[in-house]
């Protein structure tokens, strides 16, 4: 069978994950424009999301009723202690953006003035986190599905435009600590829109399209955890884990210069210099910016299946 043949394995792995970017595209209410979703990042993870959705154990919807996650009832419970912490550090001013470029997940974020302490990310607890609020990371400790966590700042004003995550591995978890107690803070999710209030917690699924707003005069702080997304069987579960160790784990953050990043933020702070000056060209010709975008991809789809 030739390379040219439609049913040859390169074009069957591309028709796969063509299927993939069109159901993820589908999926919601909300949508970006089908030429942004076949050319977003995101979307590299789209075949392996598709099978998560299918294994899912849970609802594939926007909003995931907590009760799903009765160990999360610990976390909630304490909130107040996990608060007092959190206070401490954005007195301190510790809860702030990353000065260097070496938080890929997050990096579009800080020009808001979104700010975060990391205490985990689907590996250990961080030193610092450790011994700037030892309660909280007891707490979280007890409480095994959780795989990565922060302290997540929103300042007034800002707003997180829309945007998807691009493992579906875990769902998102949200706790209010500290918060305005506002409709005017609020996440929308596809297309429901949820409001922190302190104490009280959402679990939602962050492979949707949201969108983040804080128009009130005053700071957010929540606890922001990654949370193990239940799956039907044990092969399921066991691959998940280690896609989650291994690739989601190793874009690993740090809250201070002392600690280690993981070798995708290592790779990223090289990477975003270059796209720096990309993004200058946009700025001046959006039509030249993507007419090159789409030379680009096309010619590496040419690399892939017909060189």
């Amino acid at each position: 069978m030739g390379l040219m043949e439609p049913l040859h394995p390169k074009f069957l792995i591309f028709y796969a994950y063509l299927l993939s970017v069109l159901y993820v595209h589908f999926r919601g209410r909300v949508r970006h424009p089908l030429y942004r979703d076949f050319t977003d990042y995101c979307n590299l993870f789209a075949p392996y999301n598709a099978l998560v959705y299918f294994f899912s154990a849970v609802p594939n919807k926007p909003l995931v009723d907590i009760a799903y996650f009765p160990e999360l009832g610990k976390v909630t419970d304490n909130w107040e202690t996990i608060r007092d912490e959190a206070w401490t550090l954005y007195k301190a001013g510790k809860i702030r953006p990353s000065p260097r470029y070496d938080d890929a997940g997050f990096n579009s974020f800080f020009k808001n003035g979104w700010g975060r302490f990391y205490l985990r990310w689907y590996r250990d607890f961080l030193p610092s986190a450790r011994s700037e609020c030892p309660k909280t990371v007891e707490i979280l400790a007890g409480v095994p599905i959780v795989r990565g966590a922060m302290f997540a700042l929103l300042p007034p004003g800002a707003k997180l435009g829309l945007h998807r995550d691009p493992y579906a591995g875990s769902l998102r978890y949200h706790l209010g600590l500290i918060t305005p107690n506002s409709e005017q803070c609020r996440i929308h999710i596809d297309d429901q829109a949820y409001h922190w209030r302190d104490g009280e917690a959402v679990v939602f699924d962050e492979t949707y399209l949201h969108q983040a707003v804080n128009d009130t005069d005053q700071d957010r702080i929540i606890l922001f955890c990654d949370v193990e997304r239940p799956l039907k069987t044990p092969v399921a579960r066991a691959i998940n884990r280690m896609m989650a160790w291994a690739v989601v784990g190793a874009a690993a953050s740090r809250n201070v210069a002392t600690e280690p990043v993981g070798w995708i933020n290592r790779v990223f702070d090289r990477v975003y210099r270059f796209r720096l000056g990309i993004k200058r060209i946009k700025r001046w010709n959006r039509k030249l910016y993507y007419a090159l975008k789409t030379v680009a991809l096309l010619g590496i789809v040419y690399l892939i299946f017909f060189f």
